[in-house]
C-alpha cells in the first residue's frame, strides 16, 4: 500500500503578519453541533485465511478487510493478533464456544456468521491457515450462500507448508519429490498406501497417537531410522521442535511434553534441519522480555524485539494524567494559532499525545503550525509527528535526550528570527536543564504542563511474581525512572533475568538498586538497546553451542539449576 505524502511546507511568518482566526472553541463562541447521515452497508462476509499463527503472514488482503470489519469471528486467534489489524470499535466473536460456554459444531458456527452478517455489518471469519484447507470455511461459506449472504475467501497460508519451513524442514529434495498430508484423525488411514515409496508425510493431529502412527509406517515398510520432526506450536514465538526417528519418537515426544497444535514431519528431508533452521536460532528466540512502557509507547520497540524472536510484554510504569491547571495549556495553544511562538519543542511521544489531544479538541489539525519551527527529541517522538503530517525540524543528531537536543538548537538572531519565544510542552518532573540552556541561547521559553506523570498501579500478581521469581529473561530499562518506578511497584527483578539499559545514567541508578547490568546500549537508543541484547541473546546461543550444551534461555538456565541443586 502506498500513502500520499502530507505536504510539510511551513510559511514563516514575519511580525506584521495579521493574527491567524481562532477556531470558537479557543475564541470562546461555540460551534454548531454537526450532523451527518450514515448508510447501512449491506452486510457480507469474507473469510480470511490467518495464517499458521504469526501475524506477520496474514495477507494483504486479510489486514485490509480486518481494517474495515465491523465484526470479527474467530477461534484461535488472541485479542492481541485481531487488536493490530481493527478499529477499536470492533465486535469481537468467539466461534469457538456458545453462550452456554459450549463448543460449537460447524453448523452452529454458520448459522452465528450468518447471523452476524444479517445485521447489516462487514463481517471477517477469521481461520487458522487456509479457509478451504483443513478447515470448515468451505461448509460456513455455504451457509452463507443459503442465506443470501455475498461472501469471498481469501486464502492464508497454509499450515501444513509453513510450519516445517518455519522449522527449517523443506517438504521436498532431489530426492524426494512426492508429499503426502494425512489428517490422522479423520477415519482409518491405509498405510501401505501412506508409506509407499520415499514421500515426505505430512502428518496433522498426530500429537497424542505418534507412537501408533510410527508403528503402523515401520510395519508398511519404512526404515525405523526414518527422520521425523514434531514441531510444537508452530510459526509462533512458542514453537518447539523435537527431532527422532521413527523408532524413537514415540518416547521422544512424550519426554519433551509436546501438546497439540503440532505438525509432524516424517522423511529424508527432516535432515536437512541441522543446516536450514532459522527461526528457531534467531538470537533472542522464545525469550521472554519485560519492556516497561505502555503498548502505545512500545510499538516498534516489542515489532524490534519480535524480529529477534523475542515474545515482549509491556508493563507500564508510569501512568499519564492531565494537568491540574488545564488553562496553561489552552492559553498556549492560542498562541500557537495566532503566531506567539517560533518554535515548539516535543521532548517525549506523550508531549505528542497531549498536543495533539488538545487540538482535536479544539477543532484544530496540523496546519495550524504552519509558519512555526518543530523539533522532536528522537526517533520515536518524530515518528508521532509525522503520523500527524508534521515533518520535524530539529532532531538531536547524537544523543536522543533533552541534552542532544540542546546541543543541536541555534541561539536566537533578532535578524532571522521574527519571535524570540519557544513553546516547550512537557511532564510536571521534566528538569530545567533544556529552560536553561534555550534561555543561555536567547531565546524566551514558555515551559508548559502538558501532562502529568504518577506511578502506574502494581501489575497483577502473576506478573510481579515472574519478575521476582526469574520467570523473565531480560528487562529493558530505558530511563532511571522505569528502573525506580518498576521496582516500586513490582519488586526486584531475579538474579538469573538479564538486566539491559539504555545508558550510563539508567545502568548507575540499576545497580543502586542492587541489580547486575549485563547489558548497556552502545548508544542512547530504545532500537541500539534492542539490538545490543540481541547481540547478547546470540553471544550466550553461540558459546552454548561451542561447549556442546543445550542452549537456554536465562530463565531456563534458572531451573535447571535450581533442579541440579535439589
Amino acid at each position: 500500500m502506498t500513502r500520499q505524502k502530507k505536504s510539510t511546507t511551513k510559511s514563516v511568518p514575519t511580525k506584521s503578519a495579521p493574527a491567524k482566526s481562532l477556531p470558537k472553541s479557543l475564541a470562546g463562541g461555540s460551534s454548531p453541533a454537526r450532523t451527518s447521515a450514515r448508510t447501512k452497508p449491506v452486510g457480507s462476509v469474507s473469510f480470511v485465511g490467518a495464517g499458521p499463527g504469526d501475524p506477520g503472514l496474514l495477507t494483504v488482503r486479510g489486514v485490509e478487510l480486518l481494517g474495515r470489519a465491523d465484526v470479527v469471528v474467530s477461534e484461535n486467534q488472541t485479542p492481541e493478533f485481531v487488536a493490530r489489524f481493527t478499529r477499536d470499535d470492533v465486535e469481537l466473536v468467539d466461534g469457538s464456544v456458545g453462550a452456554d460456554g459450549q463448543p460449537l459444531t460447524h453448523a452452529m458456527r454458520a448459522k452465528l456468521v450468518v447471523r452476524a452478517a444479517k445485521g447489516g455489518g462487514r463481517v471477517v471469519r477469521l481461520l487458522d491457515g487456509d479457509p478451504f484447507l483443513f478447515a470448515t470455511g468451505s461448509e460456513e461459506a455455504a451457509g452463507c450462500h443459503k442465506a443470501g449472504i455475498p461472501f469471498e475467501i481469501v486464502p492464508g497460508v497454509a499450515s501444513i507448508t509453513a510450519v516445517p519451513a518455519y522449522a527449517g524442514i523443506p517438504l521436498t529434495s532431489a530426492k524426494a519429490r512426492e508429499v503426502r498430508v494425512v489428517n490422522v484423525a479423520e477415519g482409518t488411514v491405509d498405510w501401505d498406501v501412506v508409506a509407499a515409496g520415499k514421500a515426505t508425510l505430512v502428518l496433522l493431529s498426530a500429537t497424542k497417537v505418534i507412537g501408533d502412527v510410527a508403528a503402523a509406517l515401520i510395519e508398511a515398510g519404512r526404515d525405523p531410522a526414518t527422520p521425523v520432526a514434531m514441531t510444537q506450536e508452530g510459526a509462533t514465538t512458542r514453537q518447539r521442535t523435537v527431532v527422532s526417528t521413527l523408532a524413537s519418537v514415540a518416547g521422544d515426544v512424550k519426554s519433551a511434553k509436546l501438546a497439540p497444535p503440532t505438525i509432524t514431519v516424517v522423511g529424508e528431508t527432516v535432515a536437512m534441519r541441522d543446516r536450514l533452521s532459522w527461526y528457531e536460532t534467531k538470537p533472542l528466540f522464545g525469550w521472554r522480555v519485560l519492556v516497561p512502557r505502555t503498548k502505545e509507547q512500545a510499538g516498534a520497540l516489542s515489532e524490534q524485539l519480535r524480529g529477534f524472536g523475542a515474545v515482549p510484554e509491556e508493563v507500564p510504569t508510569i501512568a499519564v494524567e492531565p494537568p491540574r491547571t488545564p488553562q496553561q495549556m489552552e492559553r498556549a495553544i492560542k498562541g500557537l494559532v495566532t503566531g506567539r511562538y517560533e518554535w515548539i519543542a516535543f521532548t517525549s511521544r506523550n508531549a505528542v499525545k497531549a498536543v495533539r489531544e488538545r487540538f482535536e479538541e479544539y477543532g484544530l489539525d496540523a496546519r495550524a503550525f504552519a509558519g512555526i519551527k518543530v523539533a522532536a527529541v528522537g526517533e520515536q517522538t518524530a515518528a508521532d509527528l509525522l503520523s500527524w503530517g508534521i515533518k520535524p525540524d530539529l532532531m538531536p543528531g547524537g544523543e536522543q535526550s533533552a541534552a542532544g537536543l540542546l546541543e543541536e538548537w541555534p541561539p536566537y538572531d533578532a535578524v532571522f528570527d521574527p519571535i524570540d519565544r519557544v513553546f516547550l510542552p512537557r511532564a510536571d518532573i521534566a528538569t530545567e536543564n533544556l529552560v536553561a540552556g534555550l534561555v543561555e541561547r536567547g531565546w524566551e521559553v514558555d515551559d508548559v504542563t502538558a501532562y502529568r506523570t504518577v506511578r502506574a498501579a502494581p501489575p497483577a500478581a502473576p506478573i510481579r511474581e515472574a519478575i521476582k521469581g526469574g520467570g523473565y529473561d531480560a528487562v529493558l530499562f530505558t530511563s532511571s525512572s522505569t528502573v525506580r518506578n518498576l521496582v516500586g511497584i513490582a519488586g526486584k527483578p531475579h538474579a538469573s533475568t538479564v538486566i539491559a539499559c539504555i545508558g550510563p545514567a539508567t545502568a548507575k541508578t540499576a545497580e543502586e538498586h542492587g541489580l547486575r547490568v549485563d547489558v548497556l546500549s552502545a548508544e542512547p537508543s530504545v532500537s541500539a538497546l534492542a539490538t545490543a541484547l540481541a547481540e547478547y541473546g546470540a553471544s550466550t546461543r553461540l558459546a552454548a553451542v561451542e561447549a556442546g550444551e543445550p542452549v537456554l534461555r536465562p530463565s531456563q538456565k534458572r531451573t535447571s539449576a535450581r533442579r541440579k541443586a535439589t
